[in-house]
């Protein structure tokens, strides 16, 4: 029941928010802080600015929360504004791609996966080798567990691209760690 009743409470809370509630808006703080800042710390610039990006992040919930028109999207709807954030902090930057455009481009299993610290430690080193592009449908789908729809709000496109992105961003990390096995 408490799985079920989780979304119509997130809802509760962006309507509390957008009515002024303060505490509304430190619950959904609270909430999504640790994985947006992980989500920024893959596409952040530089690992450093991840914390500057997640407050900037915050401060643009605060102030546009009202416009947002649909409470159940809100997840979908803040990740998206970090990203914004986060890509304009890498155009700004000298010889880094101008748009997303220019940066290189099958169903969850619910058992449990138990890695050990050196292959979480693998599966992060990976993961950071990916193109921008690539590492955030992974993060998205499988850290912050999104839906498909969910992704496509986020990064602006099609569902169909989404699940290619998925697909080439799941081989692209196999590859990359089957190479590093084979190096040991």
């Amino acid at each position: 029941m408490k799985d079920s009743a989780e979304p119509v409470y997130e809802q509760l809370l962006v309507l509390r928010c957008q009515a002024g509630d303060e505490e509304a808006l430190g619950e959904l703080i609270g909430r999504y802080s640790p994985g947006l800042r992980f989500f920024l710390r893959k596409i952040a610039a530089r690992a450093d600015s991840a914390d500057d990006l997640l407050q900037e992040t915050w401060v643009d919930v605060y102030r546009k929360i009202n416009r947002l028109e649909r409470p159940e999207s809100f997840k979908a709807w803040l990740y998206r504004i970090a990203r914004d954030k986060a890509y304009r902090e890498l155009r700004r930057l000298p010889g880094r791609p101008a748009s997303i455009n220019e940066l290189q481009q099958d169903p969850i299993t619910t058992e449990e996966i138990s890695f050990s610290a050196d292959e979480a430690e693998a599966v992060r080193a990976a993961l950071d080798q990916l193109p921008a592009e690539q590492r955030d449908v992974l993060v998205l789908r499988f850290m912050e567990e999104m839906s498909y729809e969910q992704i496509a709000e986020v990064i602006g496109c099609p569902i169909g691209t989404v699940r290619s992105r998925i697909h080439y961003a799941k081989l692209s990390l196999r590859a990359k760690l089957e190479s590093t096995t084979h190096r040991k």
